[in-house]
């Protein structure tokens, strides 16, 4: 298995060695899909964007650098892609992701409480929904996708302060809009 770091890689894929983009993929597709579908709830959209960010990746390949982290680049990327995503048409949260969501909230078999996991998650949904696309997204980077503040702070261009004033207003007022939902 090759051992090269992810930066190394994509300087071999911007020196013509295309065929190492194929790694990236294998190393972060799912970790990009999940980006990307807890910013819209809809899993072919979703789907769609990861492979517009791949092409991008090959597209510009030109302008990556190497001297930054290689998934910062990737996100900010990413990032654009729902940007112009979001410009062509506005994205709706699909109901179906409501099953989804319920295997993240951890319960036994009982139907009663799988029930009551499904209401939680749909609830939750919800809540996401009505937050702004500024704080879906510092959720889904820190809460969703598990980076650190720092790496958020590399990402969104902005101090690692700023990120956890973000991440804890943000996590204020989805707690605020669930129980409203609830209620």
């Amino acid at each position: 298995m090759d051992t090269l770091n992810d930066n190394a890689i994509m300087l071999k894929v911007k020196a013509g060695d295309l065929d190492r983009m194929g790694l990236l993929f294998q190393r972060y597709h799912r970790q990009l899909y999940g980006f990307l579908y807890h910013m819209t709830y809809q899993r072919e959209a979703a789907e769609d964007m990861v492979q517009q960010v791949f092409y991008k990746m090959l597209k510009y390949r030109h302008n990556f650098t190497g001297s930054g982290e290689f998934i910062h680049w990737m996100y900010a990327i990413a990032r654009n892609v729902l940007k112009d995503q979001g410009k062509r048409k506005k994205l709706a949260m699909a109901a179906s992701s409501v099953e989804d969501m319920a295997d993240w909230i951890p319960g036994s078999t009982n139907i009663e409480e799988q029930l009551e996991r499904k209401q939680a998650a749909q609830g939750l949904q919800q809540a996401m929904g009505r937050l702004s696309e500024d704080e879906r997204e510092i959720l889904s980077l820190s809460r969703f996708q598990e980076l650190k503040h720092q790496e958020i702070a590399q990402i969104l261009n902005i101090s690692e302060g700023a990120v956890k004033v973000r991440v804890h207003r943000a996590m204020c007022q989805l707690k605020e809009i669930y129980t409203k939902v609830e209620r």
